[in-house]
């Protein structure tokens, strides 16, 4: 996985529209995809919280993680992972940045949500699993949205 190959995945995930109705979809695909897991699902744009949900078993520390790595979506507008292989590859930090590590994170799991012709406009979150396994669980999410939104 590159900074490269996560962002035309990113990129490929345009939804047609997005509202409260579609973040209640969108959480609701995510939580059955996520049975049995023990995550954090949250999401949100810079604003408000759309859908948020603590399964079975996860910890109040991820709640803290999907806060700071959405967080870091919504500053840069790629996915968590990206920014931290980016982040990786460069040898650098978030500091780098001017990002506090408090509230930022560039682990897996926060994916851009984005709408055709508007860009993103949100961001949806997992957290509790490794996070390569994390982000595969919101990108299988979306998918599955845009299958029933098509």
């Amino acid at each position: 996985m590159t900074p490269e190959t996560l962002a035309a995945e990113a990129d490929s995930l345009i939804l047609p529209r997005f509202d409260e109705a579609t973040a209640l979809q969108l959480g609701t695909i995510l939580m059955d995809l996520a049975q049995g897991l023990p995550v954090v699902i949250n999401i949100r744009n810079a604003h408000r919280t759309f859908f948020h949900a603590a399964l079975p078993g996860s910890q109040a520390g991820n709640d803290n993680w999907a806060r700071r790595k959405s967080n870091t979506t919504l500053m840069t507008g790629r996915a968590s992972m990206a920014v931290g292989l980016r982040n990786a590859e460069r040898n650098q930090t978030l500091a780098r940045d001017g990002l506090c590590e408090a509230d930022y994170a560039d682990h897996g799991g926060a994916v851009p949500i984005r709408v055709a012709g508007v860009g993103m406009v949100a961001v949806a979150t997992v957290s509790g699993l490794p996070q390569a396994e994390d982000h595969a669980l919101v990108i299988r999410g979306i998918t599955a949205l845009m299958a029933q939104t098509a």
